[in-house]
């Protein structure tokens, strides 16, 4: 059988100096939706990325060469614009300069140990918004899965030597054409899979408005006129595209819980969570992520969610 991958025998490369502490894989990893996600995978000290760049499809493959020395290699016609945007995916738009972690003794702790957590932005808006919405109201599980099946049958084959297939997203016009048996068998509801195609068809637009945005809140304007995205979708493209250090995903069926335990020794909701993070304004999702890399849990004291199936309605 032919080979698909378009072929492109030689990579173009470039090599990134951090100014700054990088842990090369929490940043990054944190992109990556579930451990098969064709988009996103690492192969020993290489972490492989796919993605639909304006440029076209780009695969970009990383890895810490030296203590601070960062190597980038890019194949596809996407590979210049992937490569210069290799620093911003590294964290290098995210400065802690006024972050003060002093405020609690775990986030101080948190902070202290993990001087090389950054926040990446990978500048593409419309893949990060449709992974966010595969992701509403479903355990990740079914959204990993089904984000893995739509990626993989409606994207576009990876170029470059890849550890395994990897895929880049549809075109914003693609997802508008994915057929609806197509989303049922992937086990998407049809909310989200009706809010994806709906989205799309705005798709260039939204995008166009989200980046001329002056600030998270009026990126929050723009998603959340539209039907079928709330405050936390909005909240979670803004993390995963433009690297925003202070949105935080309201609504998560976890998130509430787990920064009240971590800040206060007890689970909370939304105000109440959103009363804790208030003394990190402008820093609240750098909090978030320090919770996450503490180790704190909440003690479990229920079976996990189980995923509803929804094929045979």
């Amino acid at each position: 059988m032919r080979d698909s991958r378009p072929t492109h025998a030689r990579p173009i490369e470039t090599e990134y100096r951090p100014r700054h502490p990088l842990d090369l894989r929490r940043t990054l990893l944190f992109l990556r939706r579930g451990a098969n996600d064709p988009t996103m995978t690492v192969s020993g000290a290489v972490i492989w990325r796919a993605s639909r760049t304006p440029a076209g499809v780009a695969t970009l493959a990383i890895r810490e060469t030296h203590p601070g020395v960062i190597r980038g290699a890019a194949w596809g016609p996407g590979a210049e614009w992937a490569l210069d945007q290799l620093p911003a995916l590294c964290g290098a738009d995210d400065s802690p300069a006024d972050f003060d972690a002093s405020r609690h003794p775990l986030i101080a702790d948190a902070h202290h140990r993990n001087p090389g957590l950054r926040l990446a932005r990978t500048g593409l808006v419309f893949d990060a918004l449709a992974c966010a919405i595969f992701e509403q109201k479903i355990t990740g599980m079914q959204a990993f899965s089904a984000w893995r099946s739509i990626v993989t049958w409606c994207g576009e084959r990876a170029p470059g030597p890849t550890p395994r297939p990897m895929f880049a997203p549809p075109t914003i016009d693609g997802w508008r054409h994915v057929p609806s048996w197509m989303w049922h068998r992937a086990g998407l509801e049809p909310p989200q899979s009706k809010t994806v195609v709906r989205t799309a068809r705005r798709g260039d637009a939204i995008v166009r408005a989200v980046l001329e945005a002056e600030d998270g809140e009026a990126v929050d304007r723009v998603l959340v006129s539209q039907p079928g995205i709330g405050p936390w979708t909005s909240a979670e493209t803004r993390i995963r595209a433009l690297g925003d250090c202070d949105a935080v995903s309201v609504g998560d069926y976890h998130l509430a819980h787990e920064v009240g335990y971590a800040l206060a020794g007890a689970r909370t909701d939304d105000d109440g969570m959103l009363q804790l993070l208030a003394a990190w304004a402008g820093q609240r999702q750098r909090v978030v992520r320090l919770i996450a890399a503490s180790g704190v849990r909440e003690p479990r004291r229920a079976p996990r969610l189980h995923p509803e199936g929804h094929r045979d309605r």
